[in-house]
């Protein structure tokens, strides 16, 4: 996405295939000669109107985003993945990073942290389908929307069929896709869907989007290929599903939600009902883009964004959606949102944390979020019949304030119904009764909607070996365990529930825990119960196999895990995740993560249990499942940061530093769309960052001039996008600092640079003396391209002009980004990690550089830049997951956040954040191991960049709710000093 998301010719057989599409569209069996090893591997996609099917098989595909370049840690891939999966879905989407990847025209890495490869053979271990989103646009509130920034001096529009932007697009996409194309489903590999550019619906250049998917075909993409148009719900324009440069499985962005997270408390719905549509006949519903968190616009915090996107809103989009639309197609954002580390982050809606708000945390923890989506991803895995409906006739409801809407499998006439407020902005609870037509017969069926609920209800439905007739509780999974069924339902606390099955004989109730009151009659049993704790029943005879029902509340199925091994399934309730079960003889093997010491319940085909490879002590319940208990996360106490030690930066300001070796900034022409203004000399030098391949972080300029000893001001003006500053000094005088200048204007495109006006002390210059102007210019991040507008992006950064008033000599400039620019100095980090103080180019940021000779740091800091270095020990329990974040100001959290000045924040050497009050409200920052080494020593350096003198707030190392478990993890390989 998506932040601001509101707002050659395919060839011949192609044609033909979507010509026939009214039954199936299939993309493609390989043609090579498949192995022994491979035969059983390659699998083929097609789909119809109602699903995508994997060998004719249906599926119901549920996603979750997760870009593996907010994660540099790729030991770490796989917990998130497996957190994935462990919730029920069965994909994961991500976007690829043009610009993470590509530091200068021709000139790609996929090593390291960027080993695209690692990242879609770890999914395929997981068992997750893969949607490769390659752009190659792709917004995602990152630097450029994912362009690099060397791309701002391709003549031509971006986005278009322009000559120079298609040659360099496709360049990419040759090289991205050859990572991609053996990892297709077609091909052994689990991706299952091709998605082209992103959000392109506000735009209209439809040879583009066709030969974007030209392109993917000759690079030997086979599966579907998607799209994800956007922006208003119930009113999509559908650019891209039929005529010239549609796409196969045409989809669509809805964040009805909005992102006012400020207003978590009151907001409703507020952008629509975020009902997907249909946007052609012959391919499924994709809610290609649904939200799942929010970008925090507005300061809030994430954990308000969690809350305006929470359980509740959750249970009434998402399963509106389901049955409004009969959408089996998901993918929502984020389900790992992560860390905008270095220069990631787009500068106008984001600061450092990519959190997101989403259902996992920035430190991998799991949230209530999470566990509805557990409750609805297990459903929606469970019941086959999801895959393939159409609209029915709802049942009648007593109470006009609750309404009911149903869909109907026309092969099994299963019934989904669901049951909300008829305002979908009420939160008052009401009751009603349901005059049910089901499969089975007809029932009048209690119901009750509290708060802004929403309930999908079964009916006509063969549960396994059982057949359900109708049911008031919402049915979460089911499986067959050692010759029975168990089935999970679950309700809110409080309310009454019913469910009703059918037997050809009277069966033998047994109510093992809870109350619950149970009739037979005409072949229907009933059983009625309040939701409350956990009730189990016992149901055996009557013509069927034996029946386990489990009916819980919200909280209670929330416990429990389903996993799937090649003995069958196993259901685990007690740990706070399972991530994979096996089993192996008599003993179900688990690896599971503990937060706390509780007990574990195993329903199983095995008698013994172990649990990450150590035999637990159990014993046979009532209910025929294991009970044990498992130890808790050891205490985690990390050390205190002392032994700071401190130096001074900036030699550029001063008027004999030697800058011989910088690029003389010299260019009085530029393909960047701007024009610079003129000096006092009447020249106007091209100054932007980006014209002299420095594309990333702080850049410094030194204009040499000779002094006349009549000058009185300094004129300056720059770009840095928002929250950007910049500082000047004069033959080393420090004369201030001004605020940088944003996107440009949006009706006439004229830039708005930030004006610096800086007076001169009176007898600094000597008349005939040489003189140096010496200006520090951040670079927050390049704009993105979301309306494929160049004015937008290619809008430059760094010095836009400057002038000295009283002189008319003309100014020689140099200029001064990340050692190397564009050819890297430090490839393992990449283009994005540092930009050009002088401790960055002097390897200040990295372990190992002898600081033994910097005085004892005290916090105070003085205008200008300042570096801070401590190195510090861990050694944390092995055998669990420990998160660990850098903490500003005091140990809760508290009190006001500073402003005034910056602070990058480098961790072993990589840049893990920039922390400021300036910025936004973030005070931790999420040390993710790989960088951080849990047992060794680490290298903190905090780069302070101030406009005033200041005082340094505490640092403080914070651990996060530790994990019995977890994976292992390696360090990320990357050179000291040296």
């Amino acid at each position: 996405m998506n932040g601001r998301s509101r707002t050659s010719k395919p060839s011949r057989l192609l044609a033909i295939l979507l010509a026939a599409a009214a039954l199936a569209v299939a993309f493609s069996v390989p043609t090579q000669p498949a192995t022994a090893t491979t035969v059983a591997k390659m699998h083929q996609v097609t789909y119809d109107r109602y699903s995508l099917m994997v060998d004719g098989q249906r599926i119901l595909l549920q996603s979750a985003e997760f870009h593996y370049w907010r994660l540099p840690s790729p030991d770490l891939w796989r917990d998130v993945l497996e957190k994935f999966k462990a919730a029920g879905f069965n994909a994961v989407s991500t976007y690829f990073d043009w610009a993470y990847h590509s530091p200068k025209p021709g000139v790609y890495d996929f090593t390291g942290v960027r080993d695209v490869d690692r990242f879609l053979r770890t999914a395929e271990q997981v068992g997750l389908y893969v949607i490769a989103r390659p752009g190659p646009y792709i917004n995602a509130e990152t630097t450029g929307g994912g362009f690099p920034g060397w791309l701002k001096r391709v003549p031509g529009r971006a986005r278009s069929s322009a000559p120079g932007y298609t040659q360099a697009y496709q360049d990419w996409l040759g090289h991205i896709d050859r990572l991609i194309a053996p990892h297709q489903l077609t091909r052994g590999g689990s991706v299952i869907l091709y998605n082209a550019e992103n959000e392109y619906a506000v735009n209209t250049d439809a040879q583009y989007m066709e030969d974007i998917q030209a392109k993917a075909r000759a690079d030997g993409i086979e599966v579907p290929i998607t799209t994800n148009d956007c922006c208003d719900a119930g009113s999509w324009s559908s650019t891209w599903a039929s005529g010239k440069g549609a796409v196969q499985i045409p989809g669509v962005d809805d964040y009805p939600q909005s992102f006012e997270c400020q207003d978590a408390g009151t907001t409703w719905g507020p952008w629509g009902e975020g009902i997907t549509e249909e946007l052609r006949d012959d391919a499924p519903v994709f809610a290609a883009e649904y939200q799942a968190g929010a970008i925090d616009l507005n300061d809030a915090g994430y954990d308000a964004c969690r809350d305006l996107t929470g359980p509740a809103y959750m249970k009434y989009f998402y399963k509106s959606n389901l049955i409004a639309s009969g959408a089996t197609m998901f993918s929502y954002y984020m389900g790992y949102g992560g860390t905008s580390w270095g220069w990631l982050p787009q500068p106008n809606d984001v600061y450092t944390s990519y959190d997101y708000g989403a259902a996992i945390t920035e430190t991998r923890r799991l949230t209530a979020k999470y566990d509805e989506f557990k409750r609805q991803g297990y459903f929606l895995g469970a019941v086959g019949p999801l895959t393939k409906t159409g609209t029915a006739t709802a049942p009648a409801s007593s109470n006009p304030a609750v309404q009911a809407q149903a869909r109907a499998n026309p092969d099994t006439s299963t019934q989904f119904v669901l049951v909300s407020h008829t305002d979908r902005a009420s939160a008052t609870s009401e009751s009603a009764t349901l005059d049910w037509a089901a499969p089975d017969g007809r029932y009048t069926v209690p119901v009750r909607v509290d708060g802004r609920d929403a309930k999908v209800l079964l009916a006509g439905y063969d549960m396994g070996g059982q057949r359900l007739a109708v049911s008031s509780s919402e049915l979460m999974t089911h499986l067959a365990v050692d010759g029975r069924d168990i089935a999970l339902l679950y309700g809110r606390e409080g309310e009454p529930g019913t469910i009703v099955l059918r037997y050809p004989s009277a069966p033998a109730v047994k109510v093992l825990e809870g109350a619950v009151t149970s009739s037979y009659s005409s072949g229907d049993l009933e059983l009625d119960y309040t939701h409350s704790g956990l009730a189990r029943v016992l149901i055996t005879g009557g013509g069927r196999r034996p029946l386990l029902l489990l009916l819980g509340t919200d909280a209670t199925a929330a416990s429990f895990w389903r996993a799937d091994t090649g003995d069958g399934p196993v259901l685990v309730r007690g740990t706070s995740l399972v991530r994979s079960a096996s089993v192996r003889g008599n003993t179900v093997d688990l690896r599971a993560d503990t937060g706390k010491a509780g007990d574990i319940e195993v329903f199983g085909p095995a008698r013994k249990l172990a649990v990450n490879g150590e035999p637990v002590q159990v014993r046979t319940t009532a209910g025929g499942s294991l009970l044990g208990s498992l130890p808790g996360p050891s205490a985690v106490k990390p050390p205190a940061l002392t032994g700071w030690r401190t130096r001074a930066e900036a030699p550029e300001a001063r008027p004999g530093f030697d800058d011989s070796g910088w690029v003389a900034a010299d260019h009085t022409t530029t393909t960047i769309p701007y024009e610079p203004p003129t000096d006092q000399s009447g020249a106007a030098p091209v100054l932007f960052a980006e014209e002299y391949g420095f594309d990333h972080g702080n850049v410094w300029y030194r204009g040499h001039f000779t002094a006349t000893g009549t000058e009185t001001a300094v004129s300056t003006s720059a770009i840095t996008g928002k929250r950007g500053i910049y500082l000047a000094w004069l033959n080393g005088h420090y004369l201030g600092s001004a605020a940088g200048g944003t996107e440009a204007d949006a009706d006439t495109h004229t830039p708005r640079p930030g004006p610096g006006e800086f007076a001169i002390p009176s007898g600094l210059l000597k008349p005939g003396e040489r003189a140096v102007l010496s200006v520090l210019v951040e670079n927050m991040g390049n704009n993105d391209d979301w309306t494929a507008d160049d004015n937008r992006f290619k809008q430059p950064r760094g010095l836009f002009g400057a002038s000295i008033t009283g002189s008319a000599a003309p100014i020689a400039w140099k200029i001064q980004g990340a050692r190397g620019g564009e050819n890297l100095a430090d490839p393992a980090r990449g283009p994005l990690n540092t930009g050009g103080l002088y401790g960055e180019r002097s390897g200040w940021h990295l372990p190992g550089y002898p600081d033994g000779s910097w005085r004892k740091a005290a916090g105070a800091v003085a205008p200008g830049v300042t570096w801070l270095r401590t190195t510090f020990r861990l050694d944390l329990p092995k055998g669990q997951d420990t998160s660990v974040a850098l903490r500003f100001g005091a140990p809760g959290g508290t009190g006001d956040l500073p402003h005034g000045y910056r602070v990058l924040v480098f961790l072993n050497g990589w840049n893990v954040g920039q922390f400021s009050g300036d910025i936004g409200p973030q005070r931790d920052f999420y040390l993710q191991e790989g960088l951080l080494r849990h047992h060794g020593a680490n290298t903190l350096a905090l780069a302070v960049i101030s406009t005033t003198d200041a005082t340094l707030p505490p640092t403080t190392l914070i651990p996060t709710a530790p994990q019995r478990g977890g994976t292992t993890v390696a360090t990320v390989p990357a050179p000291g000093y040296r």
